[in-house]
């Protein structure tokens, strides 16, 4: 009896937290029946909806200063950890930094040669040289990292998300190594302690667990763009590609886009202006 409450628990807590279909919330209202304070699911009206979510990154628009407050904006909400800070001596006595070797990233930049190796040029333009290439997750069409997780851990929602359950994560690292851009990171040691200052409203991880970009679906859910959106000034944006009429069509139509790794047939969801 007690396993298949827990698991009726995770059933509903993993569906409440990553925001699927019209996200439902919590909300504690008086229950007629029993005259107590009761939580019950209930839609949010706010929340945003695509039939295929993705994103579009306008390098021109990419500044140093704006790509260093769109990685903090992103590893601050979600409670990413730093394995290079000193841990608080009082909470984690005898804890070490890692020095080099090892991060967590779920945004970052690359160099042209290493964002698109299939791309490269030997009179490549000068601006690529220094100009600094976003990359996270793709969030694929075809998601070869959904193929290789054994316990559905890693699945693709039906907006076109690849999101991850925590719980369900073995650590594995048959998604790690079926993922061709990188875009994943395995927590070989307790992250907690590598983290300056704890976000409550996103869950942190364990040793052991996988992690990576979401899309920001806990705030898609509450109507909210993702804090990379956010944090970009213009740089970039998220929307449905499946309607011809949002910003992300009109901004593909207009521009010259390129993505990475088109030739493996994972079909990336994240483009580039270039």
């Amino acid at each position: 009896m007690m396993i298949k409450s827990r698991r009726s628990f995770l059933k509903v807590a993993g569906i409440a937290a990553i925001g699927m279909g019209a996200a439902p919330v919590m909300n504690l209202a008086a229950s007629e029946s029993h005259g107590s304070a009761l939580p019950k699911m209930e839609k949010n009206e706010e929340a945003l909806h695509a039939k295929r979510w993705g994103m579009l990154i306008d390098t021109s628009k990419l500044t140093d200063e704006v790509v260093e407050a769109i990685k903090d904006a992103c590893h601050k909400s979600h409670n990413v950890p730093d394995f290079t800070i000193e841990p608080d001596a009082e909470k984690y006595s005898g804890v070490r930094p890692v020095r080099e070797g090892q991060e967590i990233k779920w945004i970052w930049d690359e160099h042209f040669h290493n964002a698109f190796p299939d791309k490269e040029d030997e009179f490549l333009a000068e601006k690529f040289h220094d100009l600094p290439f976003l990359v996270t997750c793709n969030h694929c069409k075809n998601p070869p990292c959904v193929q290789a997780c054994p316990t559905q851990a890693t699945f693709k929602r039906e907006d076109g998300i690849v999101i991850m359950d925590y719980h369900r994560c073995i650590g594995c690292r048959f998604c790690m190594a079926a993922c061709p851009y990188g875009s994943r990171n395995f927590n070989f040691r307790d992250p907690r302690p590598f983290i300056e200052e704890t976000d409550p409203d996103f869950p942190t991880r364990t040793k052991g667990v996988v992690e990576k970009c979401n899309l920001c679906a806990e705030r898609l859910a509450k109507g909210e763009q993702p804090h990379c959106v956010e944090a970009s000034e213009g740089a970039i944006v998220v929307g449905d590609l499946e309607d011809p009429e949002s910003e992300i069509r009109h901004l593909l139509a207009e521009h010259y886009t390129i993505r990475r790794k088109q030739s493996l047939g994972t079909e990336p969801s994240v483009y580039y202006i270039v």
